[in-house]
Order: C-alpha cells, then structure tokens, then sequence
C-alpha cells in the first residue's frame, strides 16, 4: 500500500505523472488528491457533490468544489487537464454515457475505476437467492445503494468502444482491493474480479 491509500487508489496514483494536471471527480475526502500532490507534485483540482467531505477537503488546503458529474463536467474546457480521474462513482451517476464522454474531453487521459456486477459470487448469490447481493464491492440493500447503474467490466468495456475510447492500461482489483493486469476483452476478470480500473485516452 502507498501512503496509506486503499491499494485500488494506490494502483490509481501509479498511473499519474510527476507534475501533472490532475481532475478528481467525485474526490470524496480528498486522500487520493492529497497523496497525488504530496507524492507526485501535481496540480491537483476536485470535484465532489457532498458539501461536508468538500469542506474537510478545502480545510486540508485542497482545491476541491461542490459539484456534481452528470450535470458540470460540460463546464470544463477541453482538454484542460492531464488526467481525468472517476473512482468507484460512474455506476452512482445518472447517465453513465454522458459522464464518460465527457471524462474525455476533459482528459489527455482518463482513470475509471468501478465495481464488477458480474462477479461469480454476484451471480451465484441472484441464482441461489434470488435476490440483490451484497458483496464487499457492493455492500448496500438495493433500496439504500448509491449506486443506480451496475454493469460488468464486459459492459464497460463496451462503452468504452461505444464512447470512442482506447484502453491503454486494464487492472482487475480482488476482495482485499489488490490489483494486477488483465486484458480488457478477457472473460475471466468479468467473472472473478471484484472491480477494475481502467487508463482511458480518446480514440484519435
């Protein structure tokens, strides 16, 4: 683990270069957003809809603001930043599509890290049960979740293609949030990953 962050955010930070222009959207208490600053000396900016997690954040001297991803990314300039980062919010938006288009064409490049539907206890959980399950990825009932869009990594990777985005980089995280490589089209991370995080640049 890096600097105390999740491994998950971890693996993020280690996609981001020294001294660049960093958007964390969705940034949530900041911690990843001050460890890219402390660690990397990036010029770091944060969007986060929870006005108390934006004032801690502010408080610790972060460029953080209230904001709220389906409805001011439009706001942003083209690519005016770096990297665009979208960690564990995408399936919590309103319209997933619209979110991801305009991830890039904030971003050079793109981090969407995100929960795995299709994971094999998921499955097996609706099969059995016959009801929502809860996973440590997923650990809400369905009438209290946050999160109104689950999809697999298959699915993603679909709208990826549909958005017209390259993936350049693919990881597949586990229960305990570790990650390693995968390859995107793969079946097997669709069924036996918990999430994954995924380097995104717009197709030329």
């Amino acid at each position: 683990m890096s600097g105390g962050l999740r491994p998950d955010l971890a693996a993020i930070a280690e996609m981001i270069g020294e001294g660049t222009r960093v958007l964390d959207i969705g940034c949530g208490d900041g911690r990843l957003l001050e460890h890219l600053m402390t660690t990397k000396r990036v010029d770091g900016h944060g969007v986060e809809i929870s006005q108390p997690n934006v004032n801690a954040c502010v408080a610790r001297g972060l460029a953080v603001i209230q904001g709220d991803a389906d409805t001011d990314l439009s706001e942003y300039p083209s690519q005016v930043f770096d990297v665009a980062i979208l960690s564990q919010t995408i399936q919590a938006t309103r319209n997933p599509r619209k979110v991801l288009s305009e991830l890039l064409r904030i971003g050079r490049r793109s981090v969407v890290s995100l929960p795995n539907f299709g994971h094999w206890r998921v499955r097996l959980s609706l099969s059995l049960k016959g009801r929502m399950p809860r996973t440590v990825a997923l650990d809400y009932a369905w009438y209290d979740s946050p999160n109104i869009h689950l999809c697999t990594i298959a699915d993603f990777v679909a709208l990826t293609r549909e958005s017209g985005a390259v993936i350049e980089r693919a990881l597949a995280i586990n229960a305990r949030g570790q990650t390693r490589a995968m390859r995107a089209h793969a079946w097997g991370p669709n069924l036996l990953a918990e999430g994954a995080i995924f380097l995104l640049r717009p197709r030329a």
